[in-house]
């Protein structure tokens, strides 16, 4: 899939709807140098609108990132009090609806969302053989950006395989969450029943794919039963497995690895600039999340965003092989080895190891903004401990979630656990933060199970969604209601 962005992306900008920096819910100045109406009258037509499809999952970067910065796990950090204002009013909780950061989520997924649409409009004009398999990952990719969407503001307006057009946004309501899941339900049993466990080619969605995240989006409704269901049917009939070693999946050697259910292939092709970061093929959030100023073996330097806390450093169990494989102690690295580093603002010795910027990387482009490390969406170990928590907090088997709870604490030399009740959902959450530690998830799991007064300045009935932003209320002529306290 590396290889298809790299080659095709750029071939297809004209053809779809971009949104740029400045782009709003939908775009204001669409140009197509193509009739879009006519378009759709072969399979490379589908193959490469479902490539633009794909791409916007590049974006997604900020979502990671934000999701991590606006948890308890890390600091925003950067250059300094000012540096990318939006991301420090969400690490400090005082965002508002003017927050050019959150404004980005909000564009680039319903960005995404317009493409998948763009295809599932026409999606009976032409047949073709293995025609429902590209369907079908449209309507996945439809589901993961929809997920995204529901996650960070709530309900969202929808629009059934048709394009968002200027002026929706005053006659489209903002649906109720409920039916926001459901739809992503629709999309991913469809993508479940249509696509294998083998992808057509590496990076694209597979069964498996669209059961974890089916999985999660039961969890994250608390629909323990269906979520355990199809996630142990993924557990036992899918081909994945925990990778031997932890610190092989995060390297080069654990792209789209055994652990690999779901990843956002990325590439070091050249185009994107601080103008248009969502023009990057590459993923934006490894070199922001680099060691300032750094000299030394291994890594690269970058901007020291994201850094994680003491707290977050000592929440490991001693004898925990995870958490020098997940954090970089940068004090006792430059002891070790002789680097040296800068310090940025909000500096705490730590740095998300997962995600820093690898030396030999890099053959073209900026090393900040187009890092080839692909992002490990959903892992196998993810699927464990979702089906743990489902077993356990639906009051199903105690008894299945300890063994695959303990799977994942096996292959960091951790003890068995075995508690079970109260105490053993408990152990499943900390055992999520210390193994997903960096890798996007922290926040969202704090808000679903009702936890979000853990992060600093957090304010309950108002920080569990962010607001919508404040131009798409203003278009939308009094349609939309801004989330509660904003």
């Amino acid at each position: 899939m590396k290889k298809i962005f790299k080659l095709k992306f750029f071939l297809l900008i004209t053809m779809f709807i971009i949104t740029s920096c400045q782009d709003d819910f939908v775009d204001r100045e669409a140009v197509y140098s193509i009739d879009s109406e006519n378009y759709f009258n072969n399979e490379s037509d589908y193959y490469n609108a479902l490539i633009g499809a794909y791409d916007l999952l590049h974006a997604s970067y900020v979502n990671v990132m934000l999701g991590e910065i606006a948890s308890d796990n890390t600091l925003c950090g950067g250059g300094g009090a000012t540096d990318v204002i939006g991301f420090q009013q969400i690490d400090d909780m005082i965002h508002t609806s003017v927050n050019s950061n959150l404004k980005d989520v909000w564009n680039w997924m319903f960005a995404g969302v317009n493409r998948a649409n763009y295809l599932l409009e026409f999606q009976d004009k032409t047949d073709f053989e293995g025609r429902n398999i590209i369907i079908a990952e449209a309507r996945f990719l439809r589901a993961y950006y929809n997920f995204e969407l529901v996650k960070w503001f709530g309900g969202i307006p929808l629009k059934i395989d048709q394009r968002f057009n200027l002026g929706d946004e005053t006659t489209i309501p903002r649906s109720p969450v409920s039916e926001v899941y459901s739809l992503i339900e629709q999309d991913l049993i469809f993508a479940v029943d249509n696509l294998s466990y083998t992808a057509p080619e590496v990076g694209r969605a597979t069964k498996g794919a669209a059961q974890a995240l089916l999985g999660k989006a039961y969890l994250y409704q608390d629909k323990f039963s269906l979520a355990a269901n199809v996630l142990e049917n993924l557990i036992q009939n899918g081909p994945y497995d925990l990778m031997p070693n932890y610190e092989d999946i995060f390297e080069n050697i654990g792209e789209n690895g055994i652990e690999s259910v779901f990843e956002v292939q990325y590439t070091d092709a050249q185009g994107a600039d601080f103008g248009c970061l969502q023009c990057s093929e590459g993923n934006v959030a490894v070199g922001f999340s680099g060691i300032r100023n750094y000299s030394g073996p291994l890594f690269d330097s970058g901007f020291s965003f994201n850094v994680p806390t003491q707290e977050t450093y000592d929440a490991f169990e001693d004898g925990d092989i995870r958490r020098d494989i997940a954090i970089l102690n940068i004090e006792a690295w430059a002891n070790e080895t002789g680097a040296t580093y800068g310090t940025g603002y909000e500096h705490t010795g730590f740095f998300n190891r997962k995600y820093l910027p690898r030396q030999g990387d890099l053959n073209t482009g900026d090393q900040n903004l187009t890092n080839p490390n692909n992002y490990r969406s959903i892992r196998f170990a993810d699927v464990l401990l979702m089906a743990a928590e489902a077993y356990n907090r639906g009051g199903i088997n105690d008894g299945t979630a300890q063994t695959y709870l303990n799977k994942v604490r096996n292959r960091a030399s951790l003890e068995n656990i075995t508690l079970t009740g109260n105490a053993l959902t408990e152990a499943i959450y900390q055992e999520r933060r210390v193994e997903l530690v960096g890798e996007g998830h922290r926040f969202f799991d704090l808000v679903r199970t009702g936890r979000g007064s853990e992060i600093d300045g957090f304010t309950p009935n108002k920080n569990e969604l962010f607001p919508i932003p404040i131009e798409e209320i203003e278009f939308s002529n009094g349609n939309w209601q801004q989330n509660p306290g904003y």
